[in-house]
């Protein structure tokens, strides 16, 4: 059986997250738990998020998962070749957002539980709230490569 988040971690991810982002006075969030198949699990939308910030999140999570490693790689890999991320963009008929704040989330034997995307701040803020809630959930965040 593969192993996949559990509805109970999702929500632990996305309520620590969003706690998260509170202490820090961030702009609101939105937060997207997606199982190892891109299947969400989880999303919560803070009032004033914004409208697309549902598919922004999901596009973070989604891109980590399709690619095996977290966003904030892929936001790397854009800088360095972007013909090859615009070439898996249109692969993924859009689906992938490149920039940091999709999260892989793995437990302590290092098993691909799934990947949670938030969006609403500046990315490198949306990441550490996804770490934080990944911690939160006593899980392992991977954040690159």
């Amino acid at each position: 059986m593969t192993a996949a988040i559990m509805l109970q971690q999702a929500s632990t991810i996305v309520d620590a997250a969003l706690a998260n982002g509170r202490a820090q006075n961030l702009v609101p969030l939105t937060v997207a738990v997606l199982d190892p198949g891109g299947h969400l699990v989880a999303l919560k939308r803070e009032d004033g998020s914004g409208i697309l910030r549902v598919e922004i999140a999901t596009g973070k999570a989604w891109g980590a998962l399709g690619m095996g490693f977290g966003s904030r790689e892929l936001a790397e890999r854009a800088a360095k070749a972007p013909a090859f991320v615009n070439a898996i963009a249109a692969a993924s008929q859009g689906r992938l957002v490149p920039a940091p704040g999709g999260v892989l989330i793995r437990n302590r034997e290092g098993e691909l539980l799934g990947a949670v995307g938030i969006s609403g701040d500046v990315s490198d803020a949306d990441e550490a709230c996804a770490v934080a809630g990944i911690e939160a959930a006593g899980l392992v965040a991977q954040t690159g490569a």
